[in-house]
């Protein structure tokens, strides 16, 4: 196995060799075994293992990143003379480099992150028994036509990050899977939907059994759709379709935008732009959490801290160059590859959840729509204006009528983020968690 810490270093000192005036290094390891089943026989079979890494030469104010996958010392050598060269030809950027040491602070311990299954990694013939009994328990619900597809999957990926400021760190995580696409119908009236399940350790994964039957029961549901009335409505977004509400929120505090200009809340720090209920919390050093990690892509060490408080806006989300342009400290948020620079972006987002559960949110609807699911996108990230397509259910006196397809809601977020009522369900397993959310008034047609 390629030592990942001394090949960061390697690229980092190479870098510095050859003229950079600083210079970072992100190297990452993985593998992974994926088995999908159709029919009750085995379709596809995969295993791929791979090496990446890059490094980012600075020479004064400019930057540029190069990345590769072959380790030999000449190829590490002319990786770090291409990517000073490249940095020399780059346009000046005021507010690249690398951060102060003094602003990294200690990284916790990754072990205390629960990142990796100690078990060994699954055979194939394991996954395969998962994946067929997944298939079987959707093929067992009446009204599926076929199974689509069912996978299970188990990665481990390992990385580790250097820098010529001193920062030297890294550390493994593994990733378990399984999910099933099920079809409901025949000919034009087929409707499909899926369920799936991702945890770090494979026995934290529910029964094979669950995930397949509400692939199948989803699928069916959707049978037979109409058209939604038009007008305004309220409209419940079930917790598959809600996280993506908190995304567009999160997208507009990324501290780049924000510098850019290009953001509905780059004048609105601390004004209210969630409920006053709604506290919006980000924590990268969640135990076993989709997103944790012990340090960001600049070396600073993760902390748990509030985005929105008591529904007002606490922070954005900066990394190191965004957070020079606008005058603050970084919050820990940079994200990168190997052949990028760093970047702003969330890790595990968690919001506060309401007391009432999702059928009891929608006994009080009266008449609108539930959205199980979005397409497309049309999100103004100036104004916050917000179109897009939707499926789901229509609801009449509290209660499902039929299912809705080819449906389009709008509306300003700004304004419609401010009136959400949230139910008792957030998925505890996915980045974003909310649970299912009410917003009164949208223009559906």
């Amino acid at each position: 196995m390629t030592d990942l810490d001394a090949l960061a270093a390697q690229l980092v000192d190479a870098a510095l060799k050859a003229g950079a005036d600083a210079a970072d290094a992100l190297a990452m390891s993985g593998a992974e075994v994926s088995i999908a089943v159709r029919g009750g026989a085995l379709e596809e079979a995969g295993r791929a293992e791979s090496l990446d890494f890059g490094v980012r030469a600075l020479v004064g104010r400019r930057q540029a990143c190069v990345s590769a996958s072959d380790a030999r010392p000449e190829t590490i050598r002319a990786l770090a003379e291409r990517a000073v060269a490249m940095a020399r030809e780059a346009p000046e950027d005021p507010w690249c480099g690398l951060m102060d040491p003094e602003t990294l602070g200690a990284p916790v311990d990754p072990a205390t992150l629960m990142l990796e299954d100690a078990a060994a990694a699954p055979a194939p013939a394991a996954l395969q028994a998962l994946a067929l009994e997944a298939e079987a328990a959707a093929r067992g619900v009446a009204g599926v036509a076929q199974v689509d597809s069912a996978q299970a999957s188990f990665s481990r990926t390992t990385l580790a990050l250097a820098a010529s400021n001193g920062f030297c760190g890294g550390y493994a995580r593994t990733s378990a899977g399984l999910s099933v696409s099920a079809i409901a119908g025949e000919g034009t009236g087929m409707e499909g939907d899926y369920d799936y399940a991702v945890r770090r350790r494979m026995a934290d994964l529910p029964p094979p059994g669950e995930i397949g039957a509400r692939a199948a029961a989803r699928a069916v549901a959707r049978l037979n759709p109409r058209k939604a009335p038009s007008g305004a409505f309220p409209v419940l977004f079930d917790r598959r379709a809600a996280p993506s509400l908190i995304g567009h929120l999160l997208s507009a505090a990324n501290g780049a935008a924000v510098a850019r200009g290009a953001s509905w809340l780059s004048a609105r720090m601390g004004d209210a732009v969630l409920p006053d209920w709604a506290d919006l919390v980000e924590n990268p050093l969640l135990p076993g959490g989709p997103s944790s990690r012990p340090f960001d892509a600049e070396g600073v060490a993760s902390r748990a801290q509030p985005i929105v408080t008591g529904g007002r806006l606490a922070r954005w989300l900066l990394d190191g160059a965004s957070a020079r342009q606008l005058g603050l400290r970084t919050t820990g948020n940079a994200r990168r590859g190997v052949s990028s620079p760093p970047a702003p972006g969330a890790t595990n987002v968690r919001l506060t959840p309401g007391e009432r559960s999702p059928a009891e949110l929608m006994a009080g609807m009266g008449r609108g729509l539930m959205v199980t699911s979005l397409m497309g996108a049309s999100v103004s990230p100036t104004t916050g204006a917000y179109s897009r397509g939707a499926a789901g259910f229509w609801i009449e006196n509290g209660e499902i009528a039929y299912p809705v397809s080819e449906a389009t809601i709008a509306g300003a977020l700004p304004d419609f983020l401010r009136r959400m009522t949230a139910a008792d369900d957030p998925d505890p397993y996915v980045a974003t968690s909310v649970p299912a959310l009410l917003v009164e008034g949208l223009v559906v047609a």
